[in-house]
């Protein structure tokens, strides 16, 4: 198989040079596009998932040696998450080159963070079968580097740190309430309000509940620990 100039300049930006040049084009095609003669990339997001989880325990073990595995846990969740894929897809632009449906394209698909992710991790199979566990590692560390060295000493995930603080106090679990939403379906911002028990609240605007929670979380912390 021949790989279309779109797709070579996408193999240049990832690092790696494929032997098997149909596992990338898997590995970017939807399932919304699969046909009987045409594989998705969900199979390869599974094994993909499974890879760079191991590529990411190793590079936090030898970066940081002195860590406990209580500070550990919680750096690797933040890296292997979806939001770290996706964020990485954009990095080196896998939007451009993903294979959908007409009915996904239509709706942004390109753009979603599910889909981003989910092709992210299909594309680390596809490294991984086509090379070895050699070339899936060095392509992860290369694209992750950034993060692993500055992932938060902590990484718990605000709605967790915000959950403890207020247990600390005696206080109920917060409460957390969509306020709004706008935007078109394919990219809808929902704003978050977190609030304790005590009335103190913050809001926060993301592009998934998710993450708008997380970041009203995170607000919420921000301020209480300026008292």
């Amino acid at each position: 198989m021949k790989l279309s100039a779109e797709m070579k300049a996408f193999e240049t930006r990832l690092g790696h040079t494929f032997a098997k040049p149909e596992l990338l084009v898997r590995a970017v095609t939807h399932s919304s596009m699969a046909s009987p003669t045409r594989d998705d990339n969900q199979r390869l997001e599974f094994l993909g998932d499974r890879v760079l989880g191991l590529v990411i325990a190793e590079a936090l073990l030898d970066y940081d040696r002195g860590a406990a595995e209580g500070q550990l846990a919680p750096r690797f969740n933040a890296l292997v998450r979806k939001e770290t894929c996706a964020e990485v897809a954009r990095a080196v632009d896998l939007g451009a080159v993903l294979k959908l449906g007409r009915s996904e394209m239509l709706s942004g698909g390109r753009r979603k963070q599910a889909l981003l992710g989910d092709a992210m991790e299909a594309v680390i199979a596809a490294v991984y079968r086509d090379g070895g566990f050699d070339a899936a590692q060095a392509m992860i560390l290369r694209l992750w580097s950034a993060r692993i060295s500055s992932v938060e000493a902590d990484a718990r995930d605000a709605k967790t740190a915000l959950q403890e603080w207020a247990q600390a106090k005696g206080l109920k679990p917060p409460v957390y309430r969509e306020r709004d939403r706008t935007g078109p379906d394919h990219a809808p911002q929902f704003t978050i309000e977190a609030q304790l028990e005590n009335g103190q609240a913050e809001a926060a605007t993301a592009g998934s509940k998710r993450q708008a929670e997380q970041a009203a979380a995170k607000a919420l912390l921000s301020r209480l620990e300026r008292r």
